[in-house]
């Protein structure tokens, strides 16, 4: 092989001009879609003659014929493929013909969803929620929902299946490389144009004469008019009266004439009404008076009340807070059913806002005044225990639909409430004693102990710093539970309380059963409030000492400790 060292010569410079010539016409590069020509044909293979390669590829025959090409498997035919690697690990070059098929296919797609323009498919199969649509020009598949097959229901798609009809598309993932299409929006436009100079014909005010009932939905009940134009009555517009489905009112095939209030011309709808082609009730809600007894009838039950009409056409709610005087879960359900015919007071008319309030309740007598005028405060009644919680009693007296509070506080003066409130259970009979009445509030406080004498009174003749005498009833490391001689009732003793010294304050030095004297620290009878204090007594007995005994040598004998040093004090003042 000849090497040129002189690059100057004419024939280098003719040689360099062929290769950069030939070099600049065939510009490979991996992911690009190549042109390649057929030049040899076997059993299983199609060897392509791409200008530019070193070898030349290899496709399989089988691959050809699955995308329709099986035409064009002939010598001297050219095949656009996706050059996927110049060179694998085999030294081989890698292409695609299903793949550059699918690129020049989305390439496509994207050209005719940025025109806005349809495309031509094939429904071929069903799936999940719709059915696959493949593209005829280049196989594309793409996906038709089911709400996007017709402008209405089909229960068969069996007629659409496989024939070539146009399609919108109305959705594209570029990342993912997924179409979404639309048969719909096809039939659509060709009746938007007839729809549109139909809607022209009505103007808001018209009445529709013998419109047909064609089906209904949760929101409204839909008319045929004239079978060339279908329009919605909203719930609301059915009837003055309240309405929970079309259904309630009427039945399909049946006629009614319709007021036309609303016209959309961009979306080409007619709104119409039933309600408005007969009087408002509400006009001469004038007829009716606050706080005056009317009958009502029920004619819907809720969890939260009733809707009741005061006549036809002219509904309002009964709310379950309106039913009964009782604070009780009272249910409408339980206290009435539709149809009934009931007493109802009108608490309140807006005409603004068109709302009635009623209440139930109010014809009613109160029982709380009842209560009050009966059982007045201070009175001792029977009661039986209907109710318990980990903190009171409810107690009902005589046949009042009402439940008096009483209080684990109020049960006993001698033991701990929540302790005494296990006692109880419900049935159980017991004498209570009013203490408070709040009608407005609708509660009723009662108490038990109330109607006991109070062992409290034993300290209505005590007075602060008076020595008494205890019973240890129990210790434990925060005290003493102790119980005055001739008393019902237990008071503790703090260990703060037990003795001058810090040393002595320990409870162990207590077993139970001992009789102690102590002092009065504190007592306020209208709190029912004592403190009792052994610390106080040992203060008060050793002030004593220091004002009976003047001499230090006297103050020896006695027993305390630091009974010599508060005598030297006291010397020096």
């Amino acid at each position: 092989m000849e090497i040129y060292k002189d690059l100057s010569n004419p024939a280098s410079k003719e040689f360099e001009k062929l290769l950069n010539s030939k070099l600049s016409k065939t510009q490979i590069e991996e992911g690009k879609i190549i042109e390649g020509k057929i030049n040899k044909i076997t059993d299983k293979f199609v060897f392509l003659f791409v200008e530019g390669l070193k070898s030349e590829p290899v496709l399989d025959i089988n691959e050809l014929k699955s995308m329709g090409l099986g035409d064009k498997i002939k010598l001297g035919e050219s095949i656009p493929v996706l050059l996927e690697k110049i060179e694998d690990k085999n030294g081989e070059i890698l292409v695609s013909a299903n793949k550059a098929q699918k690129i020049k296919g989305w390439d496509k797609l994207v050209q005719a969803y940025e025109k806005n323009e349809p495309i031509m498919g094939k429904i071929t199969s069903k799936c999940k929620g719709g059915c696959i649509v493949e593209h005829i020009d280049t196989g594309s598949l793409m996906f038709l929902p089911g709400s996007q097959i017709s402008d209405k229901p089909l229960k068969d798609i069996s007629h659409l299946m496989n024939e070539p009809q146009k399609f919108a598309l109305i959705k594209l993932d570029r990342v993912r490389g997924n179409a979404c299409v639309s048969r719909r929006e096809i039939i659509s436009s060709f009746k938007k144009e007839d729809k549109a100079k139909i809607i022209e014909k009505y103007k808001v005010g018209d009445i529709i004469k013998g419109a047909e009932v064609k089906g209904y939905s949760t929101f409204g009940c839909f008319f045929n008019v004239n079978g060339e134009l279908d329009v919605l009555v909203h719930l609301q517009e059915i009837s003055y009266s309240r309405v929970n489905h079309p259904d309630e009112v009427f039945n399909i095939g049946e006629k009614h004439d319709l007021k036309v209030i609303s016209v959309d011309k961009e979306k080409l709808q007619v709104g119409c009404s039933v309600k408005q082609l007969s009087p408002d009730p509400f006009e001469h809600i004038e007829n009716y008076e606050l706080n005056k007894v009317y009958k009502v009838k029920v004619v819907k039950i809720m969890d939260f009340g009733a809707f009741c009409e005061l006549e036809p056409g002219l509904t309002t709610l009964l709310h379950s807070s309106e039913l009964s005087w009782s604070k009780k879960n009272t249910s409408a359900k339980k206290m009435f059913k539709v149809n009934d015919i009931i007493d109802c007071i009108i608490t309140e008319i807006d005409k603004e806002k068109r709302r009635v309030a009623i209440s139930h309740r109010l014809t009613l007598q109160n029982p709380f005044e009842i209560f009050n005028n009966k059982y007045p405060v201070g009175t001792i009644v029977e009661g039986e225990v209907v109710n318990k919680n980990d903190y009171s009693l409810f107690v009902k007296v005589e046949d009042l639909d009402i439940d008096a509070f009483l209080h684990c506080n109020d049960l006993t003066y001698s033991n701990n409430g929540e302790q005494e409130l296990s006692n109880y259970k419900k049935g159980d009979k017991i004498n209570v004693k009013v203490l408070e009445i709040k009608v407005a509030d609708q509660k009723i406080r009662v108490g038990l102990r109330q109607t006991q004498p109070d062992p409290f009174d034993w300290f209505h003749d005590k007075k602060v710093k008076q020595t008494i005498t205890v019973k240890i009833i129990s210790t434990d490391p925060k005290g003493l539970i102790v119980r005055p001689e001739g008393c019902d009732m237990d008071f503790p003793i703090k260990k703060s309380n037990i003795a001058i010294n810090s040393a002595d304050t320990r409870t162990s030095r207590f077993t139970g059963g001992e009789r102690i004297d102590c002092a009065i620290a504190e007592l306020d009878m209208g709190k029912r409030k004592v403190v009792l204090s052994i610390k106080l007594l040992e203060e008060l007995e050793k002030k004593e000492a220091l004002e009976k005994y003047g001499a230090e040598g006297s103050g020896k004998n006695l027993p305390f400790s630091s009974l010599s040093e508060d005598l030297k004090k006291k010397d020096k003042k």
